[in-house]
C-alpha cells in the first residue's frame, strides 16, 4: 500500500437516482464470479450510470491492520493492531477504505447509512492507531482493501439474473465478521437460510419475482 492518499474517489449521488445505497447484497447461488462466491457488499454508491461497494465479509488470511500500518509507519497499539484486513473487490486493491460509524466523522467521510461512513485516507488509519479527532476511535470500524464497481446497468442485471440479494443494512451484521459468518446472517435478516438456497431453485424463480 502506497504511503500516500488512500483515498478513492466516490461519486456525488443524486437522490432522485439514488437506488441501493447503504444496502447490503448478498451474493446468491446464481453468482458466476468466483471473487464474490458467498460475499456481502456494502453498496456506497448506486446511481443510474455507476455503482461502487465493499465486499465486508472475506478476511485477508496474511495481513493485519498493525501489519499494514507498520508499512506506513503508523505505530498502533495493539487493539487496534489486531483487527483483520478484507478483500474489498477487485478495483483498486492498493488502496484502503474504512467503513466505520459516525461517532468518527470527517471532511472526507462518504456517509452511506444513518449512522455508517467510509473514509478513504490516510489520516483516518492514524487516528485509528493514535485515538483519532478528540481521542476518539470509531466504536466499530473495518478496513478493507479495493472495492468492487458496476457500469451503468451492470448490476441491475446481475439482480434480474438473481446473482444478487439486497436486504437493508444492520451494523450487527456489517461488524464483527471476523469471528462470524456475515453471509449466513445475512442470509437470516433475508429469512432465508443457505439450505434452503440451490441453484436449481434459484433457476426455478420467475424471472420477475422480487428476490426479498
Amino acid at each position: 500500500m502506497p504511503a500516500g492518499d488512500l483515498s478513492v474517489r466516490f461519486m456525488k449521488v443524486d437522490a432522485a437516482q439514488d437506488f441501493l445505497t447503504g444496502q447490503l447484497l448478498i451474493a446468491m447461488p446464481n453468482m458466476g464470479d468466483q471473487r464474490f462466491e458467498r460475499s456481502v457488499v456494502l453498496i456506497c454508491s448506486h446511481e443510474r450510470d455507476h455503482a461502487m461497494g465493499i465486499v465486508v465479509n472475506k478476511r485477508l488470511q496474511d495481513v493485519t491492520v498493525g501489519e499494514l500500518l507498520q508499512q506506513l509507519e503508523i505505530p498502533a497499539d495493539k487493539a487496534v493492531g489486531d483487527a483483520p484486513v478484507f478483500y474489498g473487490g477487485p478495483v483498486q486493491q492498493d488502496h484502503g477504505l474504512v467503513v466505520h460509524t459516525l461517532d468518527y466523522q470527517s471532511d472526507q467521510t462518504m456517509v452511506v447509512h444513518d449512522n455508517v461512513g467510509v473514509t478513504g485516507t490516510q489520516q483516518i488509519l492514524a487516528d485509528l492507531a493514535q485515538g483519532g479527532i478528540d481521542e476518539q476511535r470509531p466504536a466499530n470500524f473495518l478496513l478493507a482493501l479495493g472495492h468492487a464497481g458496476w457500469s451503468g446497468g451492470q448490476l441491475e442485471e446481475e439482480l434480474q439474473m438473481n446473482a444478487w440479494a439486497h436486504v437493508p443494512l444492520s451494523e450487527d451484521i456489517l461488524f464483527g465478521g471476523e469471528n462470524r459468518d456475515i453471509w449466513r446472517s445475512a442470509l437470516a435478516k433475508l429469512g432465508v437460510s443457505a439450505a434452503m438456497l440451490s441453484p436449481e431453485w434459484m433457476r426455478a424463480r420467475d424471472s420477475n419475482a422480487p428476490l426479498n
